[in-house]
């Protein structure tokens, strides 16, 4: 950092020296804000603090010097930059200068006018000195008007001048292509533009006016003509006079007819109807804009016209009796045109307007023609075809692609792998079927069922899967709303029917009894007696059972030896120790050839279970009294036999309900001999 320099040398290189010892080098803040305004301040001290070699000045002085131009030490002072230049097209863009002005034109072939006034106005841009001339449109002028000369420039003579907008100004006369136009004034933008320039604007004119033009303002002569209605004067007054009707066309009860709307215009003019159709958005119709075009409708045709050929020849006075008018069109009401029924149902501010001065009518009001929408139509869904599931086949009816019906996740989760497992028989008359067993597997995750048979040897059937999982309907219920088998309808001694097969339920495992105990709010009183039955079947033998078992083993003692028979105090053996009484007062060995036979012949346990149902179910049967008479009149060699079609035919007569499915597993359980059934065990069911 250069130090200050001595005193009397020049700042100059080679006459200051650095300060080697300074350390501070930051420069001062110049740049701030004031009320939110970024402000420049002027630097007090220099780079790091230290004083500024030069007085702090004004800003005027500081301006003076900054524009001072010394001649001695630097040479001849340097020209000040020229101020920045504007094109002209830039500085007079959109500036355009107005005149009003006109001309006269002759007219020699006219009795009515010699020469007619035209009004134009002439425009002048600034931005490249160029005119043009335009004449206002006046309706039904019958001269071609609008812009007489295009924007360019014009020439002032024959020496190649132009016209500036220094030769234009009020109450003079300049000719353009051999046409005088007398300027009369101009808009305020002209005259302050002018003005400003130091030209002096001459005072305005009137505007000259066409004497043709007045003349025709002039109010019309009073005649009366001859015909009772005048078509001219009809022209004339109601020229650009046209009534509007909102009409709807319901064709609902065609097929594939629709309710369209559309605008009915009545011209006035001419007595003259035209249709036309409202299209909306996507509407998928061809945008034509007209139904039918403008023309005058018939109301009444003559009688001898209705084999008129309207679609070759005109329709005229002759064919026509009255035509449709401007009263036949009233709001509210139908009217038939070409074969179509148009209902109004409003009109445009105007017709309300005309027919209140016309016809009187003030009450117009709108009518709603709006259909409230159907309520929707619930899809039916087609009739169930047999194959899959009835939910799943319904995804097909209801997107296009379908999907899988939501299964409960939370019940899969929660009974996942939870399966209830039951033997079953086949109810079928043929014998073969008879002897056939089944495993049922009800899967809680899903409902679903899977039936198994367990193959056996030499049966003559091939065991293995019977039904795949699938739900199962109930016969009960319909294809269109399923009952599909639930737990609750499992349990011992039920009847299942799967696609026309009937099985019944023999018995279960030990998980099913766990889960109908602690679900037992869930299932019957007949399904929890029929587990109850099972349970006590399991505890130990029904007490006839016992009681006959007891009798055998005591007619078998009987025929013992001496040495063999005990006492039923509990005597003891020759030569041994141990007593030998068994329980209630029974002998020992005949316990033992009681828990033999019942553990040999578990059959004989299902029976006696079978027979207790029955008797609790048929208690109050009318005739049991009478069945083992019944069946010992045809049994004459009283073997306890009876024929098996003799059987049926007793059972017919005392009205016993043979097609139960308990009744039938107990026929199978009786035993048979050669085409006979054995009556003893199906005579104790209906008995007490």
């Amino acid at each position: 950092m250069v130090s200050n320099p001595v005193h009397g040398l020049p700042f100059l290189p080679g006459t200051s020296f650095k300060d080697f010892t300074k350390t501070a080098f930051h420069r001062s803040q110049t740049l701030g804000y004031r009320n939110g305004y970024a402000v420049v301040r002027r630097p007090t001290v220099g780079i790091g603090g230290e004083r500024l070699q030069v007085n702090q000045l004004s800003q005027a002085e500081l301006d003076e010097l900054a524009n001072k131009a010394p001649i001695l030490t630097y040479g001849q002072p340097k020209q000040a930059p020229p101020a920045e230049f504007i094109p002209a097209h830039v500085a007079f863009d959109k500036k355009v200068l107005k005149f009003d002005a006109y001309f006269q034109e002759d007219v020699p072939m006219s009795t009515e006018e010699h020469y007619r006034i035209r009004q134009v106005n002439i425009y002048y841009y600034l931005e490249d000195d160029s005119m043009s001339v335009v004449e206002p449109v006046v309706e039904n002028s019958g001269i071609l008007q609008g812009k007489l000369i295009k924007r360019q420039r014009l020439p002032k003579n024959d020496q190649g001048d132009h016209y500036h907008w220094k030769d234009l100004n009020r109450g003079i006369n300049i000719t353009i292509y051999g046409k005088t136009f007398r300027i009369v004034d101009c808009d305020r933008f002209t005259q302050v533009f002018l003005e400003s320039q130091g030209i002096e604007l001459n005072p305005p004119e009137k505007m000259a006016l066409d004497p043709y033009t007045e003349l025709r303002k002039q109010p019309l002569r009073k005649y009366v003509t001859p015909s009772d209605f005048d078509q001219l004067k009809q022209f004339l007054t109601f020229d650009k006079q046209v009534l509007r009707f909102y009409a709807v066309w319901d064709d609902t009860d065609s097929m594939f007819g629709e309710c369209r709307t559309y605008i009915i215009h009545y011209y006035l003019m001419d007595d003259t109807v035209e249709i036309r159709e409202v299209h909306e958005r996507n509407d998928g119709r061809d945008p034509f804009p007209l139904l039918m075009n403008r023309q005058r409708m018939p109301k009444v045709l003559v009688e001898n016209a209705k084999n008129f050929p309207q679609c070759v020849l005109e329709i005229s006075d002759q064919e026509v009796l009255e035509w449709y008018t401007a009263k036949d069109f009233i709001v509210g009401k139908p009217l038939t045109i070409l074969g179509r029924t148009f209902f109004i149902y409003d009109c445009d501010p105007f017709t309300r307007q005309y027919y209140k001065e016309k016809f009187g009518i003030s009450d117009l009001p709108r009518i709603d023609v709006s259909k409230k929408e159907p309520p929707p139509v619930k899809p039916e869904l087609p009739p169930y075809n047999g194959y899959g599931l009835v939910e799943d086949s319904a995804q097909n009816c209801f997107v296009l692609i379908p999907k899988a019906p939501k299964k409960d996740v939370i019940k899969m989760l929660m009974n996942d792998n939870k399966v209830l497992r039951y033997l079953a028989a086949l109810e079928s008359p043929i014998p073969e079927d008879k002897d056939r067993r089944f495993v049922f597997s009800y899967f809680l995750a899903s409902d679903m069922i899977s039936i198994f048979e367990p193959p056996v040897r030499n049966s003559g059937i091939i065991g293995g899967k019977y039904l795949g999982r699938t739900k199962v309907a109930k016969p009960s219920s319909t294809a269109e709303n399923p009952i599909y088998y639930g737990p609750t309808d499992f349990f011992i001694g039920a009847v299942i029917e799967v696609f026309g097969h009937r099985f019944v339920i023999l018995d279960t495992d030990d998980y099913v009894l766990k889960y109908m105990e602690s679900n037992a709010a869930q299932y019957s009183p007949e399904a929890l007696l029929s587990i109850q039955n099972r349970v006590q079947k399991q505890e130990g033998p029904a007490p006839e059972l016992e009681k006959e078992k007891q009798q055998e083993i005591e007619n078998v003692v009987t025929q013992l030896p001496d040495y063999l028979k005990l006492s039923e105090q509990g005597t003891a053996c020759p030569g041994s120790g141990s007593t030998f009484t068994g329980t209630k007062g029974r002998p020992w060995i005949m316990d033992q050839e009681l828990s033999k036979q019942t553990k040999e012949d578990p059959g004989v346990q299902e029976l006696e279970a079978l027979i207790d149902t029955i008797q609790k179910q048929l208690k109050d049967h009318p005739c049991k009294d009478n069945i083992r008479e019944a069946f010992q009149i045809y049994d004459k060699e009283a073997s306890g036999y009876v024929d098996k079609e003799m059987f049926f035919k007793i059972c017919d007569s005392l009205n016993l309900p043979i097609d139960d499915s308990l009744i039938k597993e107990l026929i199978r359980l009786c035993p048979h001999r050669e085409d006979k059934i054995n009556y003893y065990h199906f005579v104790r069911a209906f008995s007490n």
